[in-house]
């Protein structure tokens, strides 16, 4: 098949990728690991690959890569005929920097060197060039004052009819060639924004008491161009009237957009540095606002102000975007003051971080600080230097290290405070293609310091291209007439194949391909190799050999035990581990040896466990140890450990016998104690008797290995028990309890007591009746009264009888 020439600028992009994160990978040969199949590709895997071009170039019985690094081509026998490009850098226009701005002709202060380069770029090779920056003392300066008129800002009118006299005195100390220029603004003349009832149309004041003349409201009046004529800026100030708004926000990014780019009617000079000083008291309207007066139509940006100075599309467009504003002020090299209350400083800080050369001060209340603030705003601005980049093309990334007055160099940073008017600061600026456009592609991109007029233009070609693909030979005779002869390769036409084109497609190319086929269906040459007709032609491998008829073996796709191949103890045949003598298993990691298996007494692994590939592998739950001896909680630990205690401290038991106690106590460290510490978690306790007495030690594992075994100098012995203490004891506190029992049912007797007083005493206060009164008491004598009537000697008598 014929071989690609090129490649598109996603694919270019993707190889690129992919040969960056290939080059992290320690000991990968980036170059061949890329398979690139023409010198335009290997040019895309890294910057230091390189391409052979010579004709006869490797062996036959291997493909060696064309695309590798240099030494290993020139190794390979490729000297001479190496393609391997450069990243290149032109200075084309490199004018000294000035020293003075009004000294010279304006046009030609040079305040950034060099102005112009070209590169020439292969992708991934970087190349950097040096930018200096200088601002000149007494250069040129356009002051536009762009003033709030709302009805809040009335106080600050009357405050600055003579501006313009003082300003000019103040700023002509830091530049002698100073112009100023005077514009308005108060809101878009619809609803919500302002006032729009007929009755309010020639006067919005009416019905507010506190100052009840103004003139109408309008979004933006051009009132004086930039001239050096200061007193004319005094008298357009007199003649100014404040206006009122119906909301909060005014239209003041209206106002910035039309002194930033109607250029003319400002009067702004190429060659001197634009100042716009914008004073207000209150937030601003942005973008999409417009849509609550039905304004839905965005800013396009353009100038349009009518004959008589004012903006005609106010009711028209919406309000400007940030971005807007950011892209024409830096268009027009303006620097933009804000001059706000405090009340509003911190909004306008953010605008600063989203607007580059932007500043923002503190207007007071009445704008009695505005030539100070005028000032050390322009200082500001004067003290540091930025660089901006503008239409940087994709396919080229740009890193800048700073190099400021401390002559220390900042990576990353494209900015430099804290200087003073007439020094010098350096960036260095490093340019990297990431990948290769179109054929004959170039770009140009601009570095300019923020609101400088100077700008460096860098034009930008693509080294993607080898030398000798100008050189090829169409029907060449090196590949066999029936292909295009190119860097060393052939590209066969169609119906052709094979490394000189000497094989035909059809019934017997497709007899030569399935000679190159280890099986029906399976890759041709195991996709590890080229079929020249019918012969497979191995790939060159950085790890290793391939071989077979079919490619189908090598010798480094083996398993590997912590990173060796076979581990060490074998080799590698075809994928699969030949292990030597003594190793078995799929990577040959386990040796069949047991002799670091057995213990210190002739047992496999102490016993407590299984010997497996030469290592013991214990079973005994707590045994550790290279033949599992170590056991501390295993039931025999105390009584080997009491062997070694006799054997070596008093010369007695079964070790000591046999004469075998060096041999099994060679690891165990003994210290005789007066008493025995057992609260070490880490020590186990034993305890054995020892002729009618206690011997007690306690033992622990050291990380060197060894045992370190702690023993009581003398057993412990106990004592008889005194009986005459003893009955005392059991008398004691038989009395004891009685007493205390006594004491509980007394204590209980009383509480109950108590209880039934208080009852009663409570039931007592709750009767109606006096001590000294009964309910029940009746007098022995009863009183009855008759009514009667009768006569007793003729006298009548009506009453009580006694």
């Amino acid at each position: 098949m014929p071989r690609r020439r090129g490649l598109s600028s996603p694919s270019a992009a993707c190889l690129f990728i992919l040969s960056s994160l290939l080059h992290h990978l320690r000991g990968l040969n980036i170059c061949t690991s890329g398979s690139a199949t023409s010198c335009e590709e290997c040019l895309l895997i890294h910057p230091k690959c390189a391409w052979c071009s010579k004709e006869e170039f490797g062996s036959t019985k291997f493909i060696t890569s064309r695309c590798d690094f240099v030494e290993n081509l020139i190794t390979n026998g490729c000297a001479g005929e190496l393609e391997t490009p450069k990243s290149s850098i032109n200075i084309v226009e490199n004018l000294p920097l000035s020293s003075k701005g009004s000294s010279l002709t304006l046009s030609d202060v040079t305040q950034i060197m060099p102005q112009k380069i070209s590169l020439n770029l292969r992708p991934g090779d970087k190349t950097s060039f040096r930018v200096q920056v200088r601002q000149v003392e007494d250069y040129p300066v356009d002051l536009y004052y762009l003033m709030d008129l709302s009805l809040s800002m009335k106080d600050d009118l009357d405050n600055i009819r003579n501006l313009g006299t003082k300003l000019a005195e103040e700023m002509r100390k830091l530049t002698s060639n100073f112009r100023l220029g005077f514009g308005s603004f108060v809101d878009k003349n619809i609803s919500p924004f302002s006032y729009t009832a007929p009755r309010y149309q020639n006067n919005p004041c009416i019905g507010y008491k506190l100052f009840p003349h103004c003139v109408p409201s309008f979004g933006f009046r051009h009132l004086l161009s930039l001239t050096d004529k200061v007193d004319r800026f005094n008298e357009e100030v007199q003649k100014q009237k404040v206006s009122r708004n119906r909301d909060a926000p005014e239209g003041g990014f209206d106002a910035i957009l039309q002194a930033s780019v109607c250029k003319e009617k400002i009067g702004w000079r190429k060659e001197a540095s634009h100042l716009l000083v914008f004073t207000t008291d209150d937030v601003p309207h942005i973008a999409l606002d417009g849509k609550l007066g039905g304004l839905v139509q965005p800013h396009d940006g353009q100038c349009h102000l009518n004959e008589a100075n004012e903006y005609s599309a106010s009711n028209q467009l919406d309000y400007p975007s940030l971005a807007l504003l950011g892209e024409k002020l830096a268009e027009n090299n303006i620097h933009l003051i804000f001059a706000v209350t405090k009340a509003h400083y911190i909004l306008y800080k953010n605008f600063t971080a989203l607007i580059p050369g932007t500043t923002v001060e503190i207007l007071h209340q009445d704008s009695n600080n505005i030539i100070q603030l005028i000032v050390k705003a322009y200082n500001s601005i004067r003290s540091k230097v930025e660089l901006t980049v503008w239409d940087n093309p994709e396919d080229v990334s740009l890193t800048f290290t700073a190099t400021c007055q401390d002559g220390l160099l900042y990576p990353g940073l494209r900015k430099c405070a804290d200087l003073q008017i007439g020094d010098t600061v350096s960036f260095e600026v490093s340019v990297e293609a990431r990948s290769c456009p179109a054929e004959n592609t170039s770009h140009t991109f601009t570095i300019k310091p923020a609101g400088f007029r100077d700008t460096l233009e860098v034009e930008v070609a693509y080294n993607c291209t080898c030398g000798c693909t100008k050189q090829m030979e169409r029907n060449s005779s090196k590949c066999s007439g029936n292909g295009t002869y190119t860097c060393g390769l052939c590209e066969c036409d169609s119906g052709y194949l094979g490394s000189k084109c000497e094989c035909e497609e059809g019934e017997s190319g497709n007899m030569y391909q399935n000679m190159c086929r280890e099986a029906e269906g399976k890759p041709v040459c195991s996709g590890r190799g080229e079929c020249s007709c019918n012969q497979c032609i191995c790939y060159k491998s950085e790890f290793g050999r391939i071989y077979g008829l079919f490619c189908e073996c090598n010798d480094f796709s083996c398993a590997r035990y912590k990173g060796v191949l076979c581990s060490g103890h074998g080799e590698c045949h075809c994928g699969e581990c030949k292990c030597h003598a003594g190793y078995i298993g799929d990577n040959c990691n386990c040796s069949t040896e047991t002799n670091r298996c057995i213990s210190n007494d002739s047992q496999m692994c102490s016993g407590r466990g299984n010997c497996v590939c030469g290592k013991c592998q214990c079973t005994e739950p707590g045994a550790f140890g290279e033949t599992c001896e170590k056991c501390p909680t295993c039931p025999g630990a105390c009584s080997t450990k009491r062997d070694c205690i006799e054997c070596m401290l008093h010369n007695s038991g079964g070790l000591a016998d046999n004469q075998t106690c060096p041999k099994h106590c060679k690891d165990e460290i003994i210290t005789r104690v007066d008493v025995l510490k057992t609260d070490d978690q880490h020590s186990v306790l034993c305890v054995y008797p020892m002729n009618d007495c206690v011997m007690k030690f306690t033992y622990s594992e050291l990380p060197s290995g060894k045992s370190n075994l702690t023993v009581l100098k003398k057993p412990e012995c106990g004592s008889a028990p005194n009986a005459l203490t003893i009955l005392l004891a059991v008398v004691g506190s038989i009395l004891l309890i009685g007493i205390v029992l006594l004491v509980v049912w007394k204590l209980l007797v009383t509480i109950h007591d108590r209880r039934e007083f208080a009852r009663f005493q409570s039931e007592r206060s709750r009767a109606r009746y006096e001590m000294a009164s009964n309910p029940l008491y009746r007098k022995p004598i009863s009183t009855h009264s008759l009514d009667f009537t009768f006569n007793k000697l003729s006298k009548s008598y009506n009453g009580t009888i006694d």
